[in-house]
């Protein structure tokens, strides 16, 4: 029985963390709060990861340590950094591959879907702090300190999963209610599963191929917000959805008052134009197909309708 080491408690931390448990690993998942699914082969601790020495000591003879952390947005540049060093260092003295949760900011604007070799061409801070990330785990992985790999999915669905479809559109559609966007409704989007990017994950953390890569999460074809909405329409009973494009000037100045929108403003990108995931090469080589989409959907609709635990 391995033990794994998760850093964050997310969505993607708690479904890796069941995801392993319920394989018959030992976890122990690290948040702030000590916070976290329970079950009785997940330890849960409360301490801060980006502590070097204290999350080398609670790395200690681990298999694997899964970076899940998403420090607040608007805290990346200065959050990340120290946490990401801790990281290192824990799976260097450890010797437990360090399997990271990334994202496709690093890509920038794409006009073709995008792989595995897709260039690196941040346009964001937010970008930037993540190819940074990825090259200094990469460096040390080429210096032969660590064993790193690194997992991207799109805007995820499922449990938990925050983005503007479940934030923005999701709450309206179910109330009956007119959903205002700031996207091209129209627009192609890869959709990722939380469940998925746990499995790959796992997959990635645990075979010796896929360290010193990148893999993209199994993510079904692309389909716009309108094509997504109506299918959560249908799923949940709910009226035809309503959907109107947000404006830019208004996305800019609901920026000037809230900091989270103000960081979406760089992202914006993702949702004006078409904005597709080729993950054909992790499908591949973990032999993960993508969960079907109305069973994403159904998760997520559970999720937001769910009274308090």
């Amino acid at each position: 029985m391995s033990l794994h080491v998760i850093v964050g408690a997310g969505p993607v931390g708690s479904a890796t963390a069941t995801l392993l448990a319920e394989r018959g690993d030992r976890v122990r998942l690290v948040t702030r709060r000590g916070s976290g699914p329970e079950h009785p082969a997940i330890e849960r601790i409360a301490a801060d990861a980006s502590d070097p020495d204290r999350l080398t000591r609670l790395a200690a003879g681990a298999t694997a340590l899964y970076n899940c952390a998403n420090p607040a947005y608007h805290r990346w540049p200065t959050d990340w950094p120290p946490l990401a060093h801790a990281l290192l260092r824990a799976a260097e003295h450890s010797g437990a591959v360090l399997a990271t949760v990334g994202n496709l900011y690093g890509y920038g604007p794409v006009d073709a879907p995008m792989t595995e070799a897709t260039p690196l061409r941040p346009n964001s801070v937010k970008g930037g702090v993540r190819v940074r990330m990825w090259q200094d785990a990469l460096a040390a992985h080429r210096a032969g300190r660590i064993r790193a790999t690194e997992v991207r999915g799109s805007d995820y669905l499922g449990a938990g999963a925050q983005t503007t479809l479940t934030l923005l559109v999701l709450p309206k559609l179910l109330a009956g209610r007119r959903a205002v966007v700031p996207a091209d409704l129209d627009a192609p989007h890869t959709w990722t599963y939380v469940g998925d990017v746990a499995r790959t994950l796992v997959a990635a953390a645990g075979n010796e191929r896929a360290w010193g890569g990148a893999w993209h999460v199994p993510s079904l074809p692309a389909e716009s917000i309108r094509q997504v909405a109506a299918r959560i329409a249908a799923l949940a009973q709910a009226p035809a959805p309503r959907l109107t494009r947000m404006p830019a000037p208004v996305l800019w100045l609901g920026g000037v008052f809230d900091p989270t929108v103000r960081e979406l403003r760089e992202v914006a990108y993702q949702f004006n134009a078409p904005f597709v995931l080729d993950s054909s090469a992790a499908t591949a080589l973990f032999g993960i197909e993508p969960t079907p989409l109305d069973d994403a959907l159904r998760e997520t609709i559970a999720a937001a309708t769910a009274g308090p635990a």
